[in-house]
């Protein structure tokens, strides 16, 4: 069980970094259609199409990653409190009745909504009204089933967590590959001064 949670927490992981580099080309879309309508008086079609496709398939993307690292917002005032085994029976039951009837809906409209969406234009797919450009969009509305059955997956290696908890009383460990800057340079900073107490206690004894 602690096997497979750890696969799937890979395998969220990797997506989730994949689809980061979505910023980028959000940024050069961005940066581009602001040069062109400013300095050169000639703005572009499709710079608005693609910010918003790459900031939503971003946001979309990410949330079985950020779920894998417990990065969601949690209002933990009284969470924190409790025991583990207690905090994982709440977490379990909340999945159970919550979660999974949420995204299992999400997954089943999300995919009507693509499959409507592919099937415009006599099959090759919707293009974005909201430009003269005709930007396909079908593609991005398809991102929208993909992300929630990530969600179920990286859900179903949440209540695996639960399981192992309520097991051994500990919760198993996330992977974590980023820290909050002010947590490193606190982290840092309580180094610096442990050395500077062990050299201090060094001097003492000499």
């Amino acid at each position: 069980m602690v096997r497979f949670i750890l696969l799937v927490d890979r395998f969220t992981g990797w997506i989730g970094k994949a689809f980061a580099w979505c910023i980028l080309l959000l940024t050069f879309g961005v940066a581009y259609e602001v040069f062109v309508r400013y300095a050169m008086r000639d703005p572009t079609s499709w710079a608005f199409d693609l910010s918003y496709m790459m900031y939503g398939s971003l946001f979309m993307m990410a949330g079985a990653y950020t779920l894998a690292r417990d990065g969601h917002v949690r209002g933990d005032v009284l969470f924190r409190l409790w025991r583990p085994k207690v905090q994982a029976t709440v977490e379990l039951t909340l999945y159970i009745i919550f979660f999974f009837p949420g995204i299992l809906a999400l997954v089943f409209a999300g995919a009507d909504y693509a499959s409507e969406s592919w099937s415009y234009n006599y099959g090759t797919g919707e293009v974005s009204i909201n430009s003269p450009a005709n930007v396909p969009i079908s593609q991005f509305k398809t991102v929208l089933p993909v992300a929630a059955s990530l969600l179920l997956l990286q859900g179903i290696a949440q209540v695996c967590r639960c399981i192992v908890c309520l097991r051994t009383g500990e919760w198993p460990m996330h992977l974590e590959d980023v820290e909050e800057l002010d947590i490193v340079l606190a982290q840092q900073h309580e180094d610096e001064m442990r050395a500077q107490e062990a050299l201090g206690a060094g001097e003492g004894d000499k």
